[in-house]
């Protein structure tokens, strides 16, 4: 266990660096969200999913929702290095007749499990793939990856209600708890807390976990796919910019991309982190 820790640690540094390097050959991108959870799209991708990435629609696939297709830079750089493509074409982010848009196109790259973009529409797409693996009694688990700035959003909680309401117990979503949005720190913006007492309001089973601790996400993964008869919610604290001194923390990097100076300053700082 050990060892594979070790391997799955340096797997979330070399998605950092993945990131820094799509970022700044496209000039625009999203580099806090992107690089704070390149610790659970390690997990994820090495660890956690059951997938074939030289069968991406394989029946029996666990699915996964980016809810928040911002961020999804760091989901490439983790399917690239599992094998779903090279990992060269990593560097036709956003570039015109690129499979890697900016955000989630499932028209591009079915294994992409569904488009994404508007902020809140991820969780109701996951609510309902969740739905028909009970009603089609698959046995796959549904995880969704959705941030703490669109729980602003009124569509969310009609999710999270239905959710329980069907008792999907195959659903797990993956809270990004890193308190920035686009438009500064989410208790300025919206007040959210405590979205632990309020996911248990709407009866889903809760972990809270440091979301930039693999051990503790491979932990609560394993927790929340034993229990039965509820929706989970793992809410992961993580620190947007995580692993780049410069960018950590500040809700400025949401929507920035790094310079070719800042980047170079970003892969050294990951590097000399190995």
């Amino acid at each position: 266990m050990k060892s594979n820790l070790t391997q799955l640690k340096k797997m979330a540094n070399t998605l950092r660096q993945d990131v820094i390097k799509m970022l700044v050959e496209a000039g625009s991108g999203h580099s806090a969200g992107s690089l704070g959870m390149a610790d659970i799209f390690s997990a994820l991708y090495f660890k956690v999913l059951n997938h074939k990435p030289k069968k991406p629609n394989w029946a029996n696939r666990d699915r996964l929702i980016l809810s928040c297709g911002h961020i999804v830079p760091i989901r490439y750089a983790a399917m690239a290095r599992s094998g779903y493509f090279p990992v060269k074409e990593l560097k036709t982010l956003r570039k015109l007749g690129s499979r890697l848009q900016g955000h989630p196109s499932y028209v591009d790259m079915p294994a992409l499990e569904s488009s994404s973009g508007p902020l809140g529409q991820g969780v109701s797409v996951a609510v309902g793939k969740a739905l028909a693996g009970k009603m089609n009694r698959k046995k796959y688990f549904v995880y969704c990856i959705t941030s703490d700035g669109e729980h602003d959003e009124g569509q969310t909680w009609e999710a999270i209600m239905t959710a329980a309401k069907y008792k999907l117990d195959n659903l797990i979503f993956i809270l990004d708890r890193n308190k920035i949005q686009i438009d500064g720190y989410t208790k300025d913006i919206m007040p959210l807390e405590s979205l632990k007492a309020k996911y248990e309001a709407f009866n889903w089973f809760v972990l809270e976990i440091d979301g930039n601790d693999i051990e503790k996400v491979l932990k609560a993964t394993e927790i929340a796919k034993r229990v039965k008869d509820q929706p989970k919610v793992i809410i992961a604290h993580t620190i947007p910019g995580k692993g780049v001194s410069f960018m950590e923390n500040k809700w400025e990097w949401h929507g920035r991309a790094p310079s070719k100076d800042e980047a170079e300053k970003a892969l050294k700082e990951l590097q000399r982190a190995l």
